[in-house]
């Protein structure tokens, strides 16, 4: 008799198993399952978040904390974590937990009100971002890992509440918050960059970053795992409105999708933005070396136009000495010069305050373009890689010669008003120790023999 219950027991798991181990739909109808009613959340996720001192902990307070959640993993984007926020419309803060379960869908559907209890659990912080879960030691560093999933339901509970229907924050590239991290958030008028048109969505069997781009050419990316259902499906090629979970690693945003119905792109794609102009109203207007201080160094620029100009795409290069090729960089992209106004650029923020008395506009660092002794050439170009200004004779050295600036300056003639392709002499006044014919061999001095920031003669 025992030996006949026994095989029933055995027979029982085993078509237990021929039933549900061998699914390999996520689609399945979820198991039934018992819903907390007697809960009650005690703790807000600004508190627990503030437990944490710079080191991962385990939670030893009775702490409930509630949130809805907002991931899901039915088509395999998401692995072994819950994303979840503090409300299921317009939140202020996420949370994510690590867990040992998979087909997390079944059991935490989105749009399900969760509590998890936090005592034993572990808290830390990877990448700038707080998350809780099991413990994970490595080399005797201690961070959280997965949860158990022998223990999963003795700290996650169900709420006996209907599922909420989570509706995502709208909010644009350019305006990302921290407290939205872990939560459902919703892009409009975006679409995929199109140099990656014609890939799929991620790479097989690898975490795959893509290209989300707006119509003011701001972008962000769009994560993808190589084990996702839809991993070989092409990028779509339209624009439109996209939904899914913002995710941070320190200040760089990523957002992941739950399945192929987040993404909404039938509208035409954005019409190429022209955003950058070139113009010869922009020029170099003063150079310094002063004689008494390196650090007051600087390169002025002048707009001489009756309106502002963006310098997106613009550089200014250094040939140092009699070199051919460029020494250095400075991209002036992100800056506009306003209009009939200065634009000065200082290789040392700190001492150039200190001597003329308030900061530059740009601080470009050592061995920059700003940071000439006097002997080298300067070449500003436009966006379109033209050139828009010179001081130089590019593959000579300045020493001795009528462009040389060393131990003083060179300044821009009052009527000149454009830019020169090639370097005139006669539209510069130059002062230095040692120059050529017609220069004036002064050493000049900070800050009294300079004005920086004012078109005028000292």
């Amino acid at each position: 008799m025992k030996r006949t219950q026994e095989t029933k027991i055995w027979i029982t798991i085993y078509c237990s198993v021929l039933l549900f181990g061998c699914v390999k739909d996520r689609n399945f109808n979820p198991p039934e399952s018992s819903c907390a009613s007697v809960l009650i959340a005690n703790a807000t996720y600004a508190k627990v978040k503030a437990l944490y001192a710079d080191e991962t902990i385990q939670i030893q307070e009775d702490l409930i904390i509630e949130g809805y959640v907002v991931s899901s993993d039915i088509e395999g984007n998401f692995f072994n974590v819950l994303h979840f926020q503090n409300n299921f419309v317009a939140p202020t803060e996420g949370f994510q937990i690590e867990i040992d379960v998979r087909d997390t869908h079944l059991f935490y559907p989105v749009g399900s009100k969760i509590y998890i209890k936090l005592k034993g659990l572990y808290l830390g912080k990877s990448k700038d971002v707080f998350k809780i879960g099991g413990v994970f030691t490595a080399f005797g560093n201690v961070s959280v890992g997965r949860l158990p999933a022998a223990v999963v339901n003795q700290h996650i509970s169900v709420s006996c509440d209907e599922k909420a229907i989570v509706q995502p924050v709208q909010i644009s590239i350019d305006n990302l918050h921290k407290r939205l991290t872990n939560t459902l958030v919703q892009f409009d008028n975006i679409e995929i960059i199109e140099e990656e048109l014609d890939l799929p969505f991620a790479v097989e069997r690898e975490e795959t970053e893509r290209t989300l781009i707006d119509c003011n050419d701001n972008e962000t990316t769009l994560l993808n795992s190589g084990f996702s259902d839809f991993q070989p499906e092409l990028l779509p090629n339209k624009k439109g409105s996209i939904v899914g979970v913002l995710l941070r690693d320190k200040k760089n945003y990523r957002l992941a999708i739950r399945s192929l119905e987040d993404i909404d792109f039938n509208n035409e794609r954005c019409e190429d933005l022209i955003d950058e102009f070139t113009s010869n109203a922009i020029f170099i207007s003063e150079l310094a070396d002063p004689n008494n201080s390196t650090g007051a160094r600087f390169v002025e620029l002048y707009n001489s136009a009756n309106e502002p100009l963006s310098l997106k795409g613009w550089q200014l290069y250094r040939y140092t000495n009699g070199n051919t090729e460029i020494s250095s960089t400075l991209n002036l992209s992100d800056i506009s010069i306003a209009a009939q106004s200065t634009l000065v650029i200082s290789p040392n923020v700190m001492e150039f305050e200190l001597i003329y008395g308030f900061a530059p506009d740009i601080t470009a660092g050592t061995n920059s373009p700003a940071d000439s002794n006097g002997d080298d050439n300067l070449v500003l170009i436009d966006p379109f890689g033209n050139v828009i200004d010179i001081f130089g004779v590019i593959g000579e050295d300045g020493t001795g010669t009528n462009h040389e600036f060393e131990d003083g300056r060179a300044q821009r003639n009052m009527n000149i008003t454009t830019g020169n392709q090639q370097y005139t002499f006669s539209e510069w006044t130059i002062y230095n120790d040692s120059g050529g014919s017609g220069t004036i061999n002064q050493p000049q001095n900070a800050p009294n023999d300079f004005t920086p920031g004012d078109r005028e003669q000292p």
